[in-house]
């Protein structure tokens, strides 16, 4: 059983995407897909609703997802976390306890575009079209993932 979790800040729009995508595309029989913010701003609250409407554009439903906050006991219950952006790659490796813990971090778009570092950009400010380019980036980052898995 491979275990991933995948992280942004809020927990609303980038992560709750990346885990919906990634699930419709693994076994749920042997992967288990989860997310979380590294922040505590919207605790027990639904995706945001355009992160919903996209999702659901591609035949995923993200509705049963709930925010919640990144914690210290995620590196034992995951395998790989996937960070959407430096400044939440820092604020997990910020927690790590040790170099076990640093190895599971990895930024998300690394996976479709190797050793460039770039950042999924939080498209919470924006307009519609930020959350369809986001999910499109993490739709081909999943992808790659998944055929690892």
């Amino acid at each position: 059983m491979h275990k991933v979790l995948m992280v942004c800040l809020g927990n609303i729009c980038r992560s709750p995407l990346a885990e919906g995508i990634l699930q419709s595309k693994v076994n749920s029989n042997t992967v288990i897909v989860d997310s979380a913010g590294t922040a505590a701003y919207h605790i027990g609250n639904l995706p945001d609703l355009r992160s919903i409407e996209v999702a659901k554009k591609y035949g995923i439903d993200i509705t049963n997802q709930r925010a919640r906050k990144f914690l210290i006991k995620d590196f034992d219950e995951f395998d790989v976390i996937y960070a959407m952006d430096d400044s939440n790659y820092a604020n997990i490796l910020s927690l790590a306890r040790n170099i076990e813990d640093k190895q599971k971090v990895q930024l998300i778009l690394n996976a479709s575009h190797p050793n460039k570092n770039l950042s999924v950009p939080d498209p919470y400010y924006g307009g519609k079209e930020g959350f369809e380019n986001v999910y499109k980036m993490l739709d081909e980052a999943c992808e790659l993932i998944s055929k690892k898995l």
